[in-house]
């Protein structure tokens, strides 16, 4: 702790300094193919949105004591069950709760999944639970988050335009907000993670952050900046990369937590 607390004091005195800024052209390409594999895992392989914005049959059986091939055992029973049934995904919750996931179901044959998957599973059929979840719920929360978005960025932009008094850093952090927020979208595309609710609550945090991170290295490069135009004794560049690197731990510090 104390050598990385070491460490970034040298990169704010300059002691140590990464030539980040010069070195732009290389960030610049490794952005732009982490954008292109991401949009491709957005708009190629698609998203995988959970029940609550398709909608469908969720079954709940806990205090599963034997877990072993759990995924195959709850696909193949509810399936000799309800032939017709969507594609099932089966997760596990916690340690002994096994939750399955599929289309709209008639009561006949929720009953009788109900019934067949806790006795392969050897648990009470009172406690095995069926619900039917509509995707309107979904639906209205991704409106919302689609409007919040946008009058988020709205706003931003004429707070960020008004607080540093140039268009060019408040397009600059929008274009890097976007960065972000495709980028964490297309991990859940390529790697085809459910997204729920609390993923898109999770989606709007990280603009949060994103946006809180760049205005604190934005104004350390306007006030670097503007001494070295005055004091006319280093570059502006030299400047702007002194404080990308004086703000690069905290800059860690809150994409880890983020």
């Amino acid at each position: 702790m104390a050598s990385f607390a070491k460490f970034g004091n040298d990169l704010f005195t300059g002691k140590r300094s990464f030539n980040i800024v010069g070195r732009r052209n290389l960030w610049y390409a490794i952005a732009a193919v982490f954008i292109v594999l991401s949009l491709l895992g957005i708009f190629v392989k698609g998203l995988n949105f959970g029940i609550e914005f398709r909608g469908g049959t969720e079954l709940r059986v806990p205090g599963v004591s034997n877990m072993e091939s759990y995924e195959g055992r709850a696909a193949e029973t509810l399936r000799a069950e309800a032939p017709g049934a969507a594609e099932v995904s089966v997760t596990q919750i916690g340690t002994n709760t096994i939750r399955i996931q599929t289309g709209e179901l008639s009561v006949d044959e929720s009953n009788a999944a109900v019934s067949a998957l806790a006795e392969e599973f050897d648990v009470s059929a009172e406690d095995v639970t069926s619900s039917f979840v509509g995707p309107s719920w979904g639906e209205t929360v991704t409106n919302k988050a689609i409007q919040a978005l946008v009058a988020f960025l709205v706003l931003v932009s004429v707070v960020l335009a008004l607080y540093f008094r140039t268009w060019k850093m408040a397009l600059a952090a929008i274009i890097a907000l976007l960065h972000d927020v495709v980028f964490t979208v297309g991990i859940y595309g390529l790697l085809g993670i459910e997204i729920s609710p609390a993923s898109m609550i999770g989606f709007l945090t990280i603009l949060g952050y994103s946006i809180y991170d760049t205005i604190v290295v934005f104004d350390k490069v306007r006030e670097n900046t503007e001494y070295a135009l005055e004091s006319k004794r280093t570059t502006y560049a030299h400047a702007a990369n002194l404080a990308v690197n004086q703000t690069l731990v905290r800059s860690i510090n809150t994409s880890v937590v983020a």
